[in-house]
């Protein structure tokens, strides 16, 4: 399935897409104005999406590129793609865009319960950096900190 992933920046064409995305993903999604005020109006803002062979959205990941750090706002994947790398990919580029943007640290969040996504990020080289306590709003679950160096 890899070898049909093109993964570029997401433009506001690509909302549609997103959001569906999106809406699967998470139990909060964001709003249509919420992505389109990313894409229009933060210029920090970066997204990546992740596209299969019949031009389809399945996967995205935001950040936030400020002087010289990184941060991941969400990523996501649908549920159909995942297990195939899609999300690895999708960070392995916010990776590479953020170096090309000199960033020397890159940080997220993550939920304590989503162990999967940390194997991924500590795959990746993020360490745990801390806990924000009852920082997901649904439930109050804390969320894990995690960051990375480089140079």
């Amino acid at each position: 399935m890899n070898d049909s992933i093109t993964y570029r920046k997401m433009t506001v064409a690509d909302i549609d897409g997103v959001l569906k995305v999106e809406k699967e993903a998470f139990s909060l999604p964001w709003t249509r104005d919420a992505f389109l005020q990313e894409m229009t109006t933060n210029l920090h803002a970066y997204y990546v999406v992740a596209e299969n062979s019949f031009g389809e959205i399945i996967g995205f990941c935001g950040m936030w590129l400020v002087m010289d750090e990184c941060h991941i706002t969400n990523v996501a994947v649908t549920e159909q793609a995942r297990g195939n790398k899609i999300g690895e990919g999708l960070m392995r580029e916010a990776i590479r865009v953020s170096k090309e943007h000199e960033v020397v640290l890159m940080t997220l969040e993550v939920r304590v319960s989503n162990t999967i996504a940390q194997n991924l990020y500590r795959k990746l080289d993020f360490k745990n950096g801390g806990i924000r306590k009852g920082y997901y709003t649904d439930n109050l679950e804390d969320a894990l900190v995690m960051w990375v160096k480089y140079k």
